[in-house]
């Protein structure tokens, strides 16, 4: 398995289970701009960071498993981690939300 593929179900999953949350969140869904926005600073810092351990030489890829685009150092597949927790994680939270307000709306009938 390719680097490349595992990135992709990776994404794959948080795409998926991002979905699910939304339809669970109901009104208290994720901000499309606010999750943009994230992403952008996650894959900025990601670019940065990982082309400074990679120079350093914290780790390295196995050149035969990757795609061969680079940003930096950082290999394209290297972003799909970050990618994916921008998508997840909003998500998650909306739903931590609206459970919370529903708790709260219960505790206070």
């Amino acid at each position: 398995m390719t680097y490349l593929e595992l990135s992709a179900w990776f994404v794959g999953a948080a795409v998926i289970a991002a979905i699910v949350l939304s339809l669970i969140a109901g009104r208290r869904r994720a901000r499309l701009g606010a999750i943009a926005l994230t992403l952008v600073a996650l894959v900025i810092l990601t670019a940065v960071f990982d082309t400074l351990m990679i120079a350093t030489g914290l780790f390295h890829y196995s050149p035969a498993h990757l795609l061969g685009v680079h940003i930096g150092l950082a290999p394209l597949e290297d972003f799909a981690y970050p990618i994916a927790g921008a998508i997840l994680l909003p998500a998650l939270w909306a739903v931590l939300r609206a459970r919370r307000g529903r708790r709260d709306a219960e505790g206070t009938s």
